[in-house]
């Protein structure tokens, strides 16, 4: 089949009513109705259109004009969106790391934005709670609260389930889903579905006794765990003993110690900084800043870098430690990558996108304070399905970028993705991270591309893009203190509107500063937008391309730069080639992957060694699945209601089936479907590729659901997450990105 050919799925019939969906909801045409190009390829785009048509839809996915819904509203109200709201929904997750402004100024301010930066959730539990003593306890056995008559939960297993608890789920069978995988569920007593695994038991003397049941045969195929703290099928879990050393600071990071002290050591000697000392701090005379793709006189270039690097050369004290050897790493087109994305990039939205097709996955990003300082809710980000620690898999297609002595059943799939503004917050985050996950952990990231305002006021994220000498020493310390897991970086192209600074700064990172040895990086990411443009406009690919060539010419010329005297020894390096002693960094590309067309013309033209999917991702998670198979996959309705179906699985498995973990589920449910109701079926596009950038119009799909699915109204996301959680819960809220589509949900009865 051609690769830009559409492979469209059948539409199946789909009672609404039954799932509980509003009656009515607009009917689309028949199927005998739509027309057979809806398989049109690209290059068959019909130029035949006058120019008000093409002026008409500049910027707006092109619906074919029988599914468009029409409006006497000249300007569609679904398209309006904040240009920053995608990084604004980020922004909550840690607003409520800082307080509250007490200017008024910033009172007023955040009164008239539009975003809702500091959500609140509500809260989703029982009335009355169960004690944990009968959590998991026969009704005639529980254990022995130490709180006796003065506990403040209920002790009564029947009056719990009779009056305090909501009754339980009707989805998924009455069946519950956890139970049903593992054969015995966390919840216990707790679990929306606990009628599915608890039984009356009549003993001989007539008394009848409620008991929880398990599942023998399901529960033989996972491993017992050894405390309740641990969870089956998860990986990565720090205990409460190990938080607690943290938080008293009794978890040793020698490494981090001694080379925080080198460091320190050596910023504060003049003689081994020499005149270089006053360029690295910033102290000397200032520069213009200019454009790194911009031309320079070749002779000021080659004269100024070759005194500089004989000064830096000449002042350079080796640090007393070295890296440990790392291990390898590979990233190829068949190896598509998940970006780690805050609030949406949870364990569940992971798994189900690695089950989709996706190779690598990272964690949210975390704030390396809070993980010294054994923040449970931090090291929570750390958590992976036990699928994520395994090797990947994956056929590796050609010779190009096979680096020495890799070894695909020693690599893994999750990697985790930190900030700090500091060098000892991240080498020690490092250390630790490195030491009590050694074998979770594929690399550690470091974040320098994060736009949110709180964090780049705070000198982290892509604040670091403008402090290249504190960049350096973060990664360089920690490569010395990460173990074998190698150290990568995420960048953007800068923090100013068309003023990039990314290749200048590539070009430091892997060559170092004229000390003959690099900071050590295995890996650079980079997202094709600045800081200030957020997603105003397209990413800027021909610049990730332009960075691609760089990279391959550093990584080329790595021999003549290195130092002689301290040539970097083969083991030291990052990736080495075969037949080469020079360490491979490899280079990924990021920003508007929407199909398989874009994925496979980044790595061909842009010669990145992978590509990196983030909103793409978010609006249609089946990406992997396109790319995978070369060809757009036209997802019926039923089809992506299963996607949906199996996240909300996922979700419970991860969070719970009781009432908490089902207002976890449905919360992050929400979360996905405010990016994913933004998607257009492909059979109903007059034309390919479809282009993320454009906002879709108002249309009714090829069925109810498709139509449902649509819908950005949040009463029409709850009314999905319904038909697998059942009604939320009277205390449940949900604030979706922008304040005019908040949503209370009205006490039930």
């Amino acid at each position: 089949m051609d690769e830009n050919s559409v492979s469209q799925a059948p539409q199946s019939e789909v009672d609404m009513t039954s799932y509980g969906a509003p009656a009515d909801i607009a009917l689309p045409p028949p199927a005998d109705a739509v027309s057979p190009s809806s398989k049109r390829k690209i290059g068959e785009i019909d130029h035949s259109a006058d120019n008000s048509d093409t002026k008409r839809r500049k910027g707006t996915a092109p619906v074919k004009e029988e599914f468009l819904v029409k409006s006497d509203d000249p300007i569609d109200s679904r398209g309006v969106r904040d240009e920053a709201d995608d990084d604004a929904a980020e922004a909550f997750h840690h607003k409520d790391r800082q307080p509250k402004s007490q200017n008024s100024k910033d009172k007023r301010r955040e009164k008239k934005s539009g975003q809702n930066k500091a959500r609140d959730f509500g809260s989703s539990k029982d009335e009355v709670g169960l004690c944990s003593t009968r959590v998991h306890r026969p009704e005639f056995s529980p254990d022995l609260c130490p709180f006796g008559d003065t506990c403040r939960f209920e002790h009564d297993i029947r009056k719990y389930l009779g009056q305090h608890k909501r009754e339980d789920l009707s989805t998924f069978n009455g069946v519950c889903p956890v139970w049903g995988l593992k054969g015995r569920c966390p919840a216990g007593w707790k679990c929306r579905f606990v009628g599915s695994h608890s039984r009356e038991l009549e003993h001989e003397d007539g008394r009848k006794e409620l008991v929880l049941v398990q599942n023998a045969e399901q529960v033989a195929k996972y491993a017992q765990t050894s405390s309740e703290e641990e969870e089956v099928g998860v990986a990565n879990i720090l205990t409460s003993q190990q938080r607690i050393k943290l938080s008293k600071r009794d978890v040793l990071t020698p490494r981090s110690d001694e080379f925080l002290s080198w460091l320190d050591g050596y910023a504060q000697d003049p003689a081994a900084q020499g005149r270089n000392r006053r360029h690295e701090n910033g102290l000397s005379k200032p520069e213009t800043l200019r454009n790194s793709s911009s031309p320079e006189p070749e002779a000021s270039r080659a004269g100024s870098n070759g005194a500089a690097a004989q000064d830096s050369r000449a002042a350079f004290v080796e640090s007393p430690l070295r890296p440990s050897e790392k291990r390898r790493l590979y990233f190829g087109a068949e190896t598509p990558i998940l970006a780690p994305l805050t609030t949406q990039g949870n364990l569940p939205y992971r798994r189900l996108c690695t089950s989709l097709g996706a190779t690598f996955t990272y964690s949210e990003m975390a704030m390396s304070l809070p993980l010294i300082q054994g923040r449970k809710s931090e090291w929570a980000l750390m958590k992976a399905h036990e699928s994520d620690v395994q090797p990947p898999t994956f056929t590796i297609k050609g010779q190009e970028n096979i680096v020495f002595d890799y070894d695909q059943k020693q690599d893994l799939c999750f990697g985790a993705q930190i900030a700090a503004n500091k060098p000892w917050l991240a080498i020690k985050a490092t250390e630790i991270l490195t030491t009590l996950l050694p074998k979770g952990l594929r690399v550690v990231d470091l974040n320098v591309g994060c736009p949110i305002d709180l964090v780049y006021r705070e000198g982290a994220g892509s604040a670091l893009m403008d402090s290249p000498s504190k960049l350096e020493k973060m990664l360089r310390g920690m490569n010395v203190v990460s173990g074998e897991t190698p150290v990568t970086v995420k960048i953007r192209t800068g923090t100013k509107d068309k003023q990039p600074t990314a290749q200048k700064l590539v070009e430091r990172l892997v060559l170092g500063r004229g000390k003959g040895d690099s900071c050590g990086v295995a890996a650079i990411t980079l997202h094709g937008r600045s800081r200030q443009q957020r997603y105003t406009r397209s990413a800027d690919w021909e610049y990730i391309g332009e960075t691609a060539s760089l990279i391959k010419e550093l990584n080329a010329k790595a021999d003549a730069i290195a130092d002689t005297v301290h040539e970097p020894e083969e083991r030291d390096q990052p990736n080495g080639h075969k037949g080469s002693k020079n360490g491979k960094v490899f280079f990924i590309g990021n920003g508007d992957v929407f199909s398989h067309e874009h994925y496979y013309d980044h790595i061909q033209h842009a010669g990145v060694d992978g590509v990196m999917a983030a909103r793409g991702a978010l609006i249609k998670p089946w990406l992997f699945e396109e790319i995978a198979a070369g060809q757009y996959l036209d997802k019926s309705s039923s089809e992506r209601l299963q996607i949906v179906e199996r996240f909300v699985r996922y979700g419970l498995e991860a969070w719970g089936s009781d009432e908490w973990g089902i207002g976890q589920t449905r919360r992050f449910l929400l979360e996905w479907l405010s990016f994913a109701c933004r998607y257009v079926p492909i059979g109903i596009l007059e034309y390919l590729p479809p282009n993320i950038q454009d906002r879709p119009p108002r249309f009714q799909g090829r069925d109810e659901l498709e139509t449902l699915m649509a819908s950005d109204n949040y009463k029409d996301w709850i009314t999905i997450s319904e038909m697998f959680l059942g009604p939320a819960h009277k205390d449940f809220r949900f604030e979706p990105k922008h304040k005019s589509n908040s949503y209370e949900i009205q006490a039930e009865g």
